[in-house]
């Protein structure tokens, strides 16, 4: 008997969860006191779902993290009683009698106004909706159109944005449009006639059904119903909001518009035209098709673009757009040879660098004075590490800007540290580039180039 070890706890090929402590005994639940009778009653559960599943689907979950839902159970609170909580898990859903509990509804709010409601399930039903996605995704991922994007593996955004660059450069026209509230205001019939295309695994088919119907508990405690939509914050949602999409929108463009490029991620995408005059009857056609499938697009961050650089000169009332925190504009660039000219290009959006800064600030580091200089950069560098490596992939020099405020919130931080500073900026400032040039490891924005000084 083969198991896989993480941590303290193990599953074996069987799938019963063992115990090192215990010297490999496989331990039954509490419940059964006769192991071969629950042998035998593992073999007649109705639907064949491993136990090793509901394992990968654990460690999934506890990588992801994320909050508690309405049972306020977090992870590691369900780390504690790992072994019968998963035993519960499977042995629920291996039975059919898995029912999904209500998902806690969460208000956040939106860059351009309003708010976004994210749906958090439980723990427990993290780890159920890990098991189906696990099983459903490998049978439905190769069917998937090579221009979608979006939470899928072996995908990223900065491969949607390169290739979105290249086809600025070859096309004049760009619709971008944003499918308004796509994942509240999925058709559950159409989306349940995908699945059942792409799978016949009968416990796939039923637990997504389950999850499309689920109740959502609100902030005031109310329960809501659904007969359309995925809860956004799902392990599930992002693979059913692909599909979903793949048949509302990537096959039909395949059918309708097949010499047109486009570039989709998630509810966000792009289509590179030829003219202004087919752009905007692509548009009109989509917006067609999407009502059709029951959903809309955004009218304010839908919009044809000109690609206007030093070859592309027309006059145009929008030469700009955003694309998963990049701004795509005409910008000052240098060719092989080191001469200026105009290039249609991507850089961080104005956008995101203010909600970096704004995030700097919520740090409050000139309170933090009580802290060295490594302890700040072992709080904060692996945040500050993840935004070089996103926002500088394409015109790093658009992020140093950013990269000078968190420069300036150390330097107010130094105010605070050393009595030799206080009420000195500008000597603060000095000291900050200074110290940066001695240990540039400490943070990531300090090995981008010496240029990014504080000022």
């Amino acid at each position: 008997m083969r198991s896989v070890r993480d941590g303290s706890t193990r599953i074996s090929d069987e799938g019963a969860v063992m115990d090192p402590e215990r010297r490999g005994r496989v331990i039954a639940p509490r419940s059964s006191a006769n192991p071969q009778g629950e042998e035998r009653a593992r073999t007649a559960k109705p639907l064949d779902i491993p136990k090793r599943l509901v394992w990968n689907a654990w460690r999934l979950v506890r990588a992801n993290g994320g909050a508690a839902g309405v049972d306020e159970e977090s992870i590691d609170l369900f780390e504690r009683d790992l072994r019968n909580n998963l035993y519960r898990v499977w042995n629920r859903m291996s039975s059919g009698s898995y029912f999904p509990p209500p998902v806690r509804e969460v208000l956040i709010p939106k860059k351009s106004g309003g708010q976004r409601p994210l749906g958090i399930p439980t723990v427990a039903d993290r780890i159920a909706q890990a098991v189906v996605k696990l099983q459903f995704e490998p049978e439905v991922e190769p069917h998937f159109h090579e221009d979608s994007y979006g939470y899928r593996p072996g995908r990223s955004a900065h491969q949607a944005i390169s290739v979105t660059r290249q086809r600025c450069w070859w096309h004049d026209w760009v619709l971008e449009f944003d499918i308004r509230g796509l994942f509240d205001n999925i058709d559950h019939q159409r989306l349940m006639k995908a699945v059942r295309h792409h799978t016949t695994c009968k416990w796939v088919r039923l637990y997504i059904e389950r999850w499309l119907t689920a109740p959502v508990q609100q902030e005031n405690g109310e329960l809501r119903s659904r007969d359309r939509g995925t809860p956004q914050g799902g392990v599930v949602s992002p693979l059913l909001a692909n599909l979903f999409l793949h048949y509302a929108f990537d096959r039909w463009m395949g059918r309708h518009f097949p010499g047109l490029p486009f570039c989709r991620y998630a509810d966000d995408g792009l289509i590179h035209c030829r003219s202004l005059r087919q752009a905007r009857y692509v548009q009109e056609r989509l917006a067609q098709r999407l009502q059709e499938c029951g959903l809309e697009l955004h009218p304010d961050k839908t919009k044809v673009v000109y690609c206007k650089d030093v070859h592309r000169q027309q006059e145009h009332e929008c030469i700009q757009f955003d694309f998963l925190g990049y701004t795509f504009r005409p910008r000052r660039s240098k060719d092989r040879h080191g001469r200026l000219f105009t290039n249609f290009t991507p850089a961080i959006a104005p956008a995101a660098a203010q909600a970096l800064r704004q995030e700097v600030r919520g740090w409050r580091l000139q309170l933090k004075s009580d802290k060295s200089i490594e302890d700040l950069s072992r709080m904060f560098n692996p945040v500050i590490s993840g935004w070089v490596r996103y926002y500088c992939r394409f015109h790093p020099s658009a992020f140093y800007r950013v990269a000078a405020h968190i420069n300036r919130a150390l330097a107010r931080w130094a105010m605070r540290k050393f009595k030799t500073l206080r009420g000195r900026q500008r000597q603060a400032r000095a000291w900050v580039t200074r110290f940066a040039r001695q240990r540039p490891s400490l943070f990531a924005h300090w090995r981008l180039t010496s240029a990014v000084a504080a000022r």
